[in-house]
């Protein structure tokens, strides 16, 4: 099948990828679309692992205040001031902030949760299995840190905007990076609620 100028285009707007690669995705998929788009998705995520060590100085603070009731602040690095600027880089950095208002991260990564939470975590986990032999309750346990990392860790949650997709924070960081061309990280967030009293 011929891979016409508007295929071609119309990847490209639904990727944000270059025109060659859009190209050739559609050539290696015999014009199959969805393929196409798969094709360069997994070539995004492999690129994406590429960047990954790149130094991301620059950047915004993204924000999103809900009903003047919760307000969020995050900070989005990426390479160059270039990329910082651009209406798709904002809108992400502004995605991530309304996501951190209503899903109410506590920890950014699973990396940077502290030990004697997780510790505290695996104590009541192993309370709620006793009686078990040792290897499943291990196994119980490392069941129970996964689902506690992707309720409480911003990377490791589902994107609430788009629920259905089962796409996490960490899925469309991934498919931005290879969208843009750029390391991206996220940085750092706070989240403040009106009448929330501070621990300490």
């Amino acid at each position: 099948m011929s891979v016409t100028a508007e295929m071609v285009k119309k990847l490209r707007e639904q990727t944000g990828a270059g025109m060659m690669d859009c190209k050739k995705a559609l050539t290696e998929t015999s014009g199959d679309f969805d393929k196409a788009v798969e094709f360069l998705r997994k070539k995004g995520l492999a690129a994406a692992e590429k960047r990954a060590g790149r130094e991301a100085s620059e950047g915004v603070i993204g924000s999103y205040i809900h009903m003047d009731k919760i307000g969020v602040m995050v900070e989005v690095n990426c390479e160059t001031d270039f990329v910082a600027r651009t209406d798709e880089f904002k809108q992400f950095a502004r995605d991530v902030a309304m996501h951190i208002a209503a899903a109410n991260p506590r920890f950014l990564s699973r990396e940077t949760v502290p030990d004697e939470i997780l510790q505290k975590e695996k104590e009541i986990y192993r309370e709620q299995v006793t009686g078990k032999p040792e290897h499943v309750t291990d196994k119980i346990v490392e069941g129970k840190l996964e689902k506690f990392y992707s309720e409480n860790c911003l990377l490791e949650q589902v994107f609430v905007k788009d629920p259905d997709q089962k796409k996490t924070i960490k899925d469309l960081l991934t498919e931005m990076i290879g969208k843009i061309g750029e390391n991206i990280v996220i940085r750092r967030f706070v989240r403040y609620q009106l009448g929330e009293t501070t621990e300490g």
